[in-house]
């Protein structure tokens, strides 16, 4: 199943423990045709940016970027599933890897705000 993600605003649900978005964490997406960006920013977040592709499947191969509140540059890479909730708002969730520092992985889920 595919979604257009234009216009729509996602806040963080769930995160693993070496992850830095959390509930404060604010994403603004926006889609033309099969490439998605965001931007984002809350919490440990002072500003990050994202950047996908849509695959054949609707899955999102993303990198991401941000500057977190200690003004460390944080990259990483991110497979993301959009899912239709019973209440008709969609989730993201987020298999993650950081590019940079102890390049650990991480799940995430994002819920539509």
């Amino acid at each position: 199943m595919k979604f257009n993600l234009e216009g729509k605003t996602f806040r963080s649900a769930t995160n693993t423990d070496n992850g830095e978005v959390g509930a404060e964490t604010v994403f603004n997406y926006h889609q033309k045709e099969r490439v998605v960006w965001a931007e984002y920013e809350g919490g440990e977040i002072l500003k990050g940016h994202l950047v996908a592709t849509v695959l054949p499947s609707g899955k999102l191969d993303m990198r991401y970027h941000h500057v977190n509140v200690r003004g460390e540059l944080m990259i990483g890479q991110c497979l993301s599933t959009p899912e239709l909730m019973s209440d008709g708002k969609l989730k993201l969730k987020e298999e993650w890897q950081w590019l940079c520092g102890d390049m650990s992985s991480g799940y995430s889920e994002v819920v539509e705000h």
